[in-house]
């Protein structure tokens, strides 16, 4: 299959998780071994609801895990730094056979100081030849965009949200 390329979906507006679904799918679509972690979503939404079905009725082609608390306003709690390096353990631990790696919400649990970046840069680099690595959340840091062979910014031009619209079931989350 070739070297395994890393993935970055940043930027201020929507679409990185579910850009890195469809690329996930895809995988899944060609037989490919998928490991999908989040590392900050902690609320339902249908891409969890998605994975954790698919997960438990395919465990050989996708390992799917929500190891965050969700949100995480200010100064991050000990149960957040917890969550943190249970996610970590779990990239660790799963990562072998998979061919994707989908590390959701990684730049932030970065930002916040719940992720060392010196861990994610050996993950990436550390990665078996062709597996393939997708990494999402808002403010990337440099040295993974560095990494990285492919950066896609998400720009928010317009949001419903801004509007007075409140995000749908379906559509948002």
């Amino acid at each position: 299959m070739g070297t395994g390329l890393v993935l970055v979906n940043t930027g201020r507006g929507k679409g990185k998780t579910t850009a890195a679904m469809g690329v996930a799918v895809r995988a899944l679509g060609h037989g490919r071994r998928v490991v999908f972690l989040q590392f900050i979503k902690a609320a339902p939404t249908g891409e969890s609801a998605f994975l954790e079905a698919y997960a438990r009725d395919h465990p050989d082609r996708l390992h799917y895990a929500k190891l965050g608390l969700g949100f995480v306003g200010g100064t991050p709690k000990p149960a957040d730094e917890r969550m943190a390096r249970l996610a970590m353990e779990e990239a660790e631990k799963t990562r072998q056979g998979a061919d994707l790696v989908v590390l959701d919400e990684l730049n932030v649990a970065i930002n916040l100081g719940l992720v060392p970046l010196e861990w994610a840069l050996a993950f990436v680099q550390g990665r078996p030849g062709d597996q393939d690595i997708v990494i999402t959340g808002r403010d990337c840091p440099e040295a993974l965009i560095d990494l990285a062979h492919t950066v896609t910014e998400m720009t928010e031009v317009k949001h419903a949200y801004r509007q007075g619209i409140k995000a749908k079931k379906g559509l948002d989350y």
